[in-house]
């Protein structure tokens, strides 16, 4: 890249709902613009469309989420004209689907094409690994956390060297326990029924709701502390199920059988997630299966909110043993209603400590700006080596 040019990345991302993977999109639009780049996304789109234009990103609406092997061909036409026509410099896809075409646009277009690993990809068959190894043929491969890496190394032919591991962020600015608005808090916590004298313990469970977030772990949990402790908690789910009613179901179903109705809440979709953990005393991630990163621990810590979560993944990694949170085993619900009850006997000023622990961690090693500092260097190392490599000439023959 010569001096003086300006950064021009294409982000390639299946959609803009709710999600890490979204949220770190926009993110790094936000981080590419304020550099005075061009921060172009193609994506087909959804609710945090105004948020991308707020953030200096500039939606191209394709189907980039589609597995039609004859669309995905189209898009990769299509983003490689979109690479000549805008002066990109580096494509950057952040899941299978769109990366085939991204990774193909790239190599026609001549630009680094650079990955990163949100999530662990399981793989069962020749043709699924197949599938999955796109994501490792990034000129520079992110990792969401060590756990991630680790995983990529065991898994896919790709260089230690390329792979770097670039920790999720929280925007600290608004992740601000100072910053909160404690009327919107008060709005929120009569949204979920709990009153202002309500003495409860208010849980805080933020997740999709699908299966291995483990949401039902969760409310057997509840249901073995309503029998020791009646009246002594009040858990609100948080979360879109995207389409999956029948999972929604199931948990309807269970939240009736053990009598729960109003001791536990499905709040759906929040934007407000700030207030939501101001308004929680302890936040809950009982994953059945490995979170790469786990965003939602992290964003309640920045909150000054005890974690409790599956001794798994990149929660092992987020969450400090007896001082930042507590770690179970995953699909226990003894031993998740156990943690809970060791919280609560904590009491506030010991609950607080352990906040403020939390606080002081992700600050220190989680933050926004952090990740798109790391991001932006991935960006000019590609775009460095790619240089060099143009400027290598065969040496001239000798003239006999």
């Amino acid at each position: 890249m010569q001096e003086g040019h300006i950064l021009s990345v294409l982000q390639v991302t299946p959609e803009l709902n709710a999600g890490g993977v979204e949220r770190t999109t926009l993110e790094m639009a936000e981080a590419i613009s304020r550099a005075g780049g061009l921060a172009l996304i193609a994506s087909a789109g959804g609710r945090l469309e105004p948020d991308l234009e707020a953030s200096g990103g500039e939606l191209i609406r394709l189907p980039v989420q589609t597995k039609n092997p004859i669309t995905a061909l189209i898009n990769t036409w299509k983003l490689w004209r979109l690479a000549k026509e805008r002066g990109v410099d580096v494509i950057h896809a952040r899941s299978r689907a769109p990366a085939w075409s991204a990774f193909g646009a790239a190599r026609l277009a001549g630009v680094p094409f650079v990955t990163t690993f949100h999530g662990i990809y399981n793989a069962h068959s020749a043709p699924k690994r197949f599938y999955n190894s796109v994501m490792a043929r990034g000129d520079v491969v992110i990792a969401n956390s060590e756990y991630t890496r680790e995983h990529i190394l065991a898994h896919y032919d790709v260089k230690a060297d390329r792979v770097v591991v670039i920790p999720r962020g929280v925007d600290l600015d608004l992740f601000d326990e100072a910053k909160v608005n404690f009327d919107d808090v008060a709005a929120l916590r009569t949204q979920w029924k709990v009153a202002a004298n309500d003495a409860r313990t208010i849980l805080f469970a933020p997740a999709r709701l699908t299966r291995w977030k483990g949401q039902l772990v969760l409310i057997e949990a509840i249901a073995l502390i309503e029998k020791r402790r009646p009246g002594a908690v009040k858990l609100v789910f948080a979360g879109d199920s995207q389409g999956r009613s029948s999972y929604v179901d199931e948990m309807t179903s269970a939240i009736e059988r053990h009598g729960l109705r109003e001791t536990v809440a499905l709040a759906g979709h929040l934007r407000q997630m700030p207030e939501a953990f101001a308004a929680s005393d302890i936040a809950l991630f009982p994953v059945i299966e490995p979170e790469a990163f786990g965003r939602g621990a992290v964003e309640a810590q920045a909150m000054g909110v005890p974690v409790i979560a599956s001794d798994l993944g990149g929660f092992t990694e987020t969450v400090r043993e007896g001082e930042t949170g507590f770690l179970v085993p995953p699909g226990n619900a003894a031993a998740l209603a156990a943690a809970i009850e060791r919280v609560i006997d904590l009491g506030a000023q010991k609950r607080a400590e352990m906040g403020k622990n939390g606080e002081a961690r992700v600050r220190a090693l989680y933050s926004k700006s952090a990740l798109q500092s790391a991001t932006l260097a991935v960006y000019q190392r590609v775009l460095r080596e790619a240089a060099n490599k143009r400027t290598v000439r065969p040496s001239a023959k000798p003239v006999l």
